[in-house]
């Protein structure tokens, strides 16, 4: 049977805000109070689906075993413009590090790179507007109001690169998982063939006496192999957890089973598929270690190299016996310390951010089909279409004004569209019927002529002083598909 799955550094999940609340239909109703007018409350926004990076979270587990996160909806209006309440957000607590990204462009959302940042990932519906929201000096008795904005769901990538002060670099087998045990109270596992690491393990290391000591935390990640950078082996998997590292640590094997290998070549092959993934990761402090000089030929091979490896900073250690360590660990607190101010001098400047998705822009576009029918697309027109009840006159006639008004009837005359042409706009369907001030002149000029006789005056538009949202005729050719 399958060991279970402990450590997940990547997961795709689907999130989806909670959708609005609807708006309530209602009217005053009270004694001694005649026709007392709408009422009815706009509904509830809807909770958002926010990430939150948590110090005490290590694995994107969780997220890989639940990959649909929903937040709740808002809640409707209610008489005596009452407004619902707003739907609760979902928090998902993810490890610090975590990189989200959209999934199919790969384009960064957020990067949580300290205890408590917070990404809203998906962003709730907004809420219906109410009855009492439509009301004019003319319109004084609405009979619709909107329903709550239904969101899309969201793929998202969630990538994680461990945050840890001194990343460990080398073949397999090279000793690493071993002196992360030696140097830490951290337990990876440790055979004796390559690849027993297959994922990435912490270690907190204490350099120096009480009062004036180093913690350092220590990342081992699995082993490289030349050519990691191209996608052999397992270490290629796992290079973006060295991404964050303030120092990086060769560890050498002095005395490797292959006899075509020795340290000097296989630092080599490690810095080359370092500088392959990432050329910045060479400019930051390094320190070379070889491993296992315990073994009989390990002190020897070890000597052997010293002039090729002359102008390394090199430490000869055994994570089996101690050798070395006392040494190692002072020397790793020493550039840890170095370090580390240049990488928090750059997060002192930075504010708490809470990440938000970008507003969708607005991308209003006409077409013409094939069959002579225009279509309006863009984001806001569809949502208006779609929360309003576009089954009630009403809410045909204020939409008709609002379209008016963002100037879709002008840009159909401007794309061709005449009187009784077939216009969609998601799925309501209707009969175009422009304004005669969107018209060319010259044919605002034949349709008044044809309206009035060619010999009399060209009367005063009596439109011209309308309110286009105080429209009291229902619109001819309007109606759902």
């Amino acid at each position: 049977m399958a060991a279970d799955v402990e450590f997940v550094d990547e997961c795709t999940v689907h999130v989806r805000g909670g959708r609005g609340g609807a708006g309530s239909i209602s009217f005053r109703r009270e004694a001694h109070v005649p026709r007392g007018g709408p009422d009815g409350g706009d509904g509830g926004a809807g909770g958002d689906v926010v990430l939150v990076a948590d110090g005490g979270t290590t694995s994107l587990l969780d997220l890989h075993r639940s990959p649909h996160r929903r937040a709740d909806a808002g809640n409707r209006g209610e008489g005596n413009n009452r407004t619902g309440a707003r739907g609760t957000d979902l928090e998902v607590r993810v490890p610090v590090g975590t990189v989200v990204r959209e999934h199919d462009s790969g384009e960064v959302l957020a990067d949580l790179v300290r205890d408590g940042s917070r990404a809203v990932v998906a962003a709730g519906g907004r809420g219906g507007r109410g009855n009492a929201a439509f009301a004019t000096h003319v319109r004084r008795v609405p009979r619709f109001a909107e329903s709550g904005e239904q969101v899309e769901e969201r793929l998202l990538r969630l990538e994680l690169k461990l945050i840890a002060d001194v990343g460990l670099v080398g073949f397999p087998s090279a000793g690493k998982s071993s002196l992360v045990r030696a140097l830490s109270a951290a337990t990876p596992r440790v055979e004796a063939w390559p690849f027993t690491t297959l994922t990435p393990h912490l270690g907190v290391m204490r350099a120096g006496v009480d009062g004036d000591h180093t913690d350092v935390v220590i990342a081992d990640v699995p082993g490289l192999v030349e050519g990691a950078a191209e996608g052999r082996g397992l270490g290629h998997q796992f290079l973006r957890h060295v991404e964050r590292c303030h120092v990086l640590l060769h560890v050498l094997d002095a005395a490797p089973f292959d006899p075509e290998r020795d340290p000097a070549r296989d630092l080599a092959v490690l810095r080359d598929e370092l500088r392959r993934y990432q050329p910045e990761l060479l400019e930051r402090p390094q320190l070379v270690v070889l491993n296992k000089v315990d073994l009989p030929d390990g002190q020897a091979a070890a000597d052997l190299y010293e002039d090729e490896l002359a102008g390394e900073d090199v430490l000869h250690v055994s994570a089996l016996t101690g050798v070395g360590l006392d040494a190692l660990r002072y020397r790793l607190a020493a550039l840890v310390r170095e370090a580390r101010p240049a990488a928090d001098a750059v997060e002192a400047n930075d504010e708490p951010v809470v990440f938000r998705p970008l507003q969708v822009v607005d991308d209003l576009a006409i077409t013409r089909e094939g069959d002579g029918t225009y279509v309006v697309d863009g984001e806001r027109i569809r949502r208006w279409v779609r929360m309003l009840p576009t089954d009630n006159s009403d809410a045909l006639r204020y939409l008709q004004g609002r379209l008016r008004r963002a100037g879709v009837e002008r840009m159909l005359v401007e794309a061709g569209a005449r009187s009784g042409d077939e216009v969609v706009i998601d799925d309501l369907v209707f009969e175009f019927e422009p304004d005669p001030r969107d018209l060319p002149d010259e044919e605002r000029a034949a349709l008044l002529a044809a309206e009035h006789g060619e010999d009399e005056p060209e009367p005063a538009d009596p439109r011209e002083d309308w309110d286009d949202d105080v429209v009291d005729e229902t619109p001819s050719g309007w109606g759902r598909s």
